[in-house]
């Protein structure tokens, strides 16, 4: 009998890759569980499996006891918590194999549905891809082969929760490891990464070789390298340019395939306006304003886009109403313009101390100019009101 209770131990040691003490430890504590109903307590009871006959040694009992007067509701009794101390010690195999694969890609078939969420089959454990972490356009039946990004593995009560996702940023990056050697070896590093899962994404790529063409290294000869990436994304556009220090440089390579003309960064909003041929615009914005998302996530700058005719509309416009105010002709109002005034509304709120900057006028001179735009903006709002109240 002891000698079928270590084979019993080694198989669930071999099968379930459970640790053999862990087995012995829940093998003792189902027995001392046992004994504590039997007796009534177990305070100052120990029980030992030899972990080389396999006897069996009990201590501190109120009675002496044989293992053969346990009998078969003690082994049932027995049977349920070591089920359980096997289940738990698989739990935390499982676990820590996964919990080791974070940030990892790993394969898996589709198990089965459950509401929108995926099932994947993970050979010794099921992972979820929930909705949100889903491509949009795609869809699986069960069976089909699936790649996904592991997201979080935490345990829950006696399994472990593995979410899995293909839309998260971290996913492309993977990818790219995986498909271009330059970026394993570290030669060429991703430096910013911007995804809309599905549809468009845009990588900033550079290379510590000078020798080395990061971009190039990245699509492959005839695209063959990027082409695998766009495969396993089922279809999704990828954009890859090249980085630079230069926030002016990294934004018109940021907005490419568009041709940028001209680039004015604020440095303290952040912001900057970039200005376009008017057969540019729609590419530099791009379908549904996707194209200047991506590159300001890219960047990190708040991008706004024009092109050149309404730029030369808007000076028009500009000139037309500051001009219209006392003692401002065409030159002053160009100053005005060229530091961001465009209307009476920006002369009130720069104030005198603001327009000091920006034209070469006494304070009266200015106080008057901001009184004038003040009663023009009142004016204007007046109009505005009659016309909305107007049949």
């Amino acid at each position: 009998m002891n000698g079928e209770l270590l084979r019993i131990i080694d198989s669930i040691h071999r099968d379930r890759n459970i640790d053999r003490e862990v087995v012995f430890s829940g093998i003792e504590a189902a027995l001392l569980s046992v004994l504590k109903k039997r007796q009534g307590s177990a305070q100052g009871m120990t029980v030992t499996i030899d972990r080389e006959t396999g006897n069996l040694e009990v201590e501190g009992a109120k009675e002496a006891i044989q293992p053969e007067e346990l009998g078969r509701i003690a082994a049932q009794a027995a049977k349920q918590v070591i089920i359980q101390k096997i289940r738990e010690a698989e739990r935390d195999v499982i676990y820590e194999d996964f919990e080791g694969r974070l940030g990892e890609i790993i394969s898996g078939r589709v198990a089965r549905f459950e509401g929108p969420n995926i099932i994947v089959n993970l050979a010794r454990a099921e992972g979820v891809l929930p909705k949100s972490e889903q491509i949009p356009p795609e869809s699986y039946r069960p069976g089909d082969r699936i790649r996904a990004y592991v997201l979080d593995v935490r345990k829950s009560g006696q399994k472990v929760k593995i979410i899995l996702s293909r839309t998260h940023p971290d996913m492309l990056r993977k990818l790219f490891q995986m498909e271009v050697p330059e970026i394993a070896e570290g030669i060429v590093t991703i430096k910013e990464l911007a995804r809309e899962a599905g549809f468009r994404s845009k990588l900033a790529v550079t290379s510590k070789d000078p020798r080395v063409d990061c971009v190039g290294a990245c699509v492959g000869v005839r695209g063959s390298r990027i082409k695998g990436i766009v495969d396993e994304l089922n279809g999704e556009k990828i954009d890859i340019v090249r980085w630079d220090e230069s926030p002016e440089a990294l934004i018109a390579n940021a907005l490419k395939p568009a041709e940028i003309k001209e680039i004015v960064l604020d440095e303290g909003s952040k912001r900057a306006e970039v200005l376009v041929s008017e057969d540019q615009l729609s590419l530099a914005i791009g379908k549904r304003g996707q194209n200047v998302r991506l590159a300001s996530k890219l960047s990190g700058w708040d991008i706004d886009v024009y092109s050149t005719e309404e730029v030369a509309q808007a000076t028009k416009d500009a000139l037309e109403e500051l001009t219209g105010l006392p003692d401002v002709d065409e030159e002053m109002a160009q100053k005005l313009i060229d530091a961001g005034i465009y209307a009476v509304a920006d002369i009130v709120e720069a104030g005198v101390e603001g327009l000091k900057e920006v034209v070469d006028i006494d304070d009266v001179a200015l106080s008057k100019l901001v009184a004038a735009a003040s009663d023009k903006l009142k004016e204007q709002g007046g109009e505005k009101k009659d016309e909305a109240s107007s049949p």
